[in-house]
C-alpha cells in the first residue's frame, strides 16, 4: 500500500519498498545521485498552476484536495505505475514539502488507497 514519507524532508531514513519521488520539481540543494528512488512521477504531482495557487496554506486544503483529485481522475496515465507498484507492495512517496499533513503525497496516498479498494471489490 501507498503511504507517504514518515519524516519531513528528502534525507530522513530509508524508506519502505519501492520509493517514488511525486514533485512535478526536482527539489532544490538534493543531488539525484543522493536520492535513491525508484521512479520520479512528475505527472502524478499537482498541476503547477494547481500547486502556486495551493502554495501549501491549510486553509485552502480541502479545496486543494478537491482539485488534486480531479485532476488525478483526468490523467489516470500519470499514477498507473505508482498503482501498479502498491499492488506488488509497500510504496514510500516522497514529497519536499516540510508540512507532513498538508501536501501532495497525502491526497494522492489516499487517492491510490480509494483506487485499490475499488478495484478489490471488482
Amino acid at each position: 500500500m501507498a503511504r507517504d514519507h514518515p519524516e519531513p524532508g528528502l534525507r530522513a531514513r530509508p524508506a519502505a519498498g519501492r520509493v517514488f519521488l511525486v514533485e512535478r520539481l526536482w527539489p532544490r540543494g538534493v543531488r539525484r545521485a543522493e536520492l535513491p528512488i525508484d521512479g520520479w512521477t512528475k505527472d502524478a504531482a499537482p498541476s503547477t498552476e494547481l500547486r502556486r495557487w495551493f502554495g501549501h496554506d491549510p486553509a485552502k486544503w480541502v479545496e486543494f484536495r478537491r482539485r488534486y483529485t480531479r485532476e488525478l481522475d483526468a490523467n489516470p496515465q500519470a499514477w498507473a505505475s505508482l498503482a501498479q507498484a502498491a499492488a506488488r507492495g509497500q510504496v514510500t512517496l516522497l514529497y519536499s514539502s516540510r508540512d507532513t499533513e498538508h501536501n501532495n503525497a497525502v491526497v494522492l496516498r489516499d487517492y491510490l488507497a480509494r483506487h485499490s479498494a475499488a478495484k478489490a471489490k471488482g
